[in-house]
């Protein structure tokens, strides 16, 4: 009788069914069996999938990578022009109400009579050196963060963000506040006149509820700005204005000094109550966008991405208002100070006008970069920051001719003062030549902080304005005697070098990168552990068992 073998057919193609017949067999004869049946099966799969490979069609070849820079038509362009102006206009507006509103304050301090006046002009530098350019500039974080969370639709970190930049206004708002308490002091210290101070401190006590409600209305105008809502913040801000003089008119015969420093803040509450409600209201009715909630919901993570970007956008702003201050101080040391700081008071108004158009094309182009990189589109984003450059190019040229136009014209309104018109006239056709730098600067400052990295911003600020401009200022103005001429020469040289730099930075942006890390910034782990679970139902794993 024949016995069976490890090597017979049925317990080669039926291992399991002669179990019992290979459990007789000796232990090196089992494994001997087991070996040679996981290697002949192995072998056979792989002569499965190689036939496989060989039968199939050839893979489609792999789509080329996109093209840098992508192409743009004519239908493109044209949108994003409407898209940009639709954001620019009432920034405009809004900004140029601004300015009004520090004329008419202006205009009825002027009617107190000189120390007024120069008391509280001084409070007031004071108040922008030292708070609301802090503040501005803390808030600038805002517009990365937020206008890359509404191109991703995460609504709910835009209502966190909102939370913590109001928050954190609100505490820098604390030592702020005792500086100006003590704003006396630390004038009479760096020698100021003693009456002057008296005053600064007077207008200045009466205007610390602004710091409160600064706090406030600037994390709001980001917010809406940020999701190209503009139309309610240019609406408020006129409506403010108009009731700014007649507050004014009350409030001066009333309180005197105090009542115009009150009507101030006044104004500024009136366009934070207008904007608060239609953000409760208007926001409520739109419904999803309310429902996700996440307002009192913040993570380390969060607060430590806004104060990564708060601290580089403060200094950056910081930097560039401090310099203009400086600029005003320097033009007080010349030989002919009087004659000359009044000749770069009337010249800097004008600035202030084409200035609210510089900030919001900067804003505007932050917005745009932001959005377009945290919808994923970085194409779009860099079409949006092409199309910002080039109206501001423009814009530059056009501001700049309007200034060297309107030289004759501008000084008159100020002063009758022969030697003063003379100033005037010649300061503002150079300053016009610095003007059509200074748009794209503006501009150019908005692309890196809507990219999330405005540290570009703030080492072209130190590198154009602290390391080149006022240093060459100075020789120019005192060591070879070109007065208030030689200042501006050396700021013309440090804006040039500052754009240079910026956009030398723009051009070796990674596009693609870019909107990944929108896409990191914006993401929360909500979303990704959905993703993840997506991924996992869709393709799921492969279970290995051993028998």
């Amino acid at each position: 009788m024949h016995s069976s073998s490890i090597y017979d057919d049925k317990a080669y193609t039926s291992p399991l069914t002669n179990l019992s017949i290979l459990q007789q067999q000796p232990t090196n004869i089992w494994c001997l069996y087991l070996s040679s049946y996981y290697v002949s099966s192995i072998i056979n799969l792989d002569f499965m999938e190689q036939t496989a490979l060989e039968n199939s069609p050839p893979p489609a070849p792999l789509a080329p990578p996109p093209k840098w820079p992508p192409s743009f038509n004519h239908t493109a362009l044209y949108s994003e022009l409407q898209t940009q102006w639709r954001i620019t206009v009432p920034l405009v507006a809004m900004n140029l109400t601004w300015f009004a509103k520090i004329a008419i304050t202006t205009a009825f301090l002027g009617r107190l009579g000189e120390l007024p006046l120069a008391g509280a002009t001084l409070g007031f530098t004071f108040a922008n050196v030292t708070g609301f350019s802090v503040l501005n500039g803390l808030c600038g974080a805002m517009e990365p963060i937020c206008g890359q969370a509404f191109g991703a639709k995460n609504f709910r970190l835009l209502h966190k963000t909102l939370v913590m930049a109001t928050c954190l206004l609100l505490a820098v708002s604390v030592p702020v506040a005792f500086l100006w308490l003590n704003v006396d002091k630390i004038l009479i210290h760096f020698g100021q006149q003693r009456d002057i101070a008296i005053v600064a401190k007077k207008y200045l006590i009466c205007l610390l509820p602004d710091l409160i409600i600064t706090s406030f209305l600037c994390p709001l105008k980001a917010y809406l700005s940020t999701q190209n809502i503009t139309i309610p913040i240019m609406f408020s801000s006129a409506l403010a204005v108009a009731l700014h003089v007649p507050v004014n008119i009350f409030l001066s015969r009333a309180k005197g000094l105090e009542g115009i420093s009150m009507a101030v803040w006044i104004t500024d509450f009136v366009v934070m109550a207008l904007l608060g409600l239609y953000v409760l209201v208007a926001e409520r009715r739109k419904g999803g966008k309310w429902k996700e909630g996440g307002w009192w919901e913040q993570g380390i993570g969060e607060w430590m991405s806004l104060l990564k970007l708060s601290g580089p956008c403060c200094l950056t702003t910081c930097l560039e208002w401090w310099c203009y201050e400086i600029l005003v101080l320097l033009t007080g040391r010349l030989p002919n100070a009087t004659e000359s700081v009044g000749v770069i008071a009337i010249v800097l108004n004008f600035d202030y006008l084409l200035f609210s158009v510089m900030l919001s094309l900067a804003t505007c182009a932050s917005v745009r970069v932001s959005n377009e990189l945290g919808a994923n589109r970085p194409k779009i984003a860099y079409r949006s920051a092409y199309v910002s450059l080039v109206i501001s190019i423009l814009s530059g040229f056009a501001g700049g001719s309007t200034m060297a136009a309107a030289r004759g014209i501008w000084g008159p309104l100020y002063s009758h003062d022969r030697g003063i018109m003379r100033g005037v006239k010649r300061t503002m056709l150079l300053m016009s030549i610095i003007e059509v730098v200074n748009f794209p600067l503006a501009v150019c400052g908005g692309i890196v902080r809507g990219t999330a990295r405005p540290w570009l911003g703030m080492y072209a600020n130190i590198l154009g304005f602290y390391l080149l401009a006022l240093p060459l200022g100075v020789v120019l103005a005192f060591k070879l005697g070109l007065g208030l001429g030689g200042l501006l020469m050396g700021f013309m040289a440090g804006v040039v070098a500052c754009l240079l730099l910026l956009l030398v930075f723009i051009a070796r942006i990674n596009w693609d990168n870019e909107s990944d890390k929108a896409r990191m910034l914006t993401c929360n782990q909500q979303e990704l552990y959905n993703q993840d679970n997506e991924e996992e139902h869709t393709n799921p794993k492969p279970i290995h068992t051993i028998a």
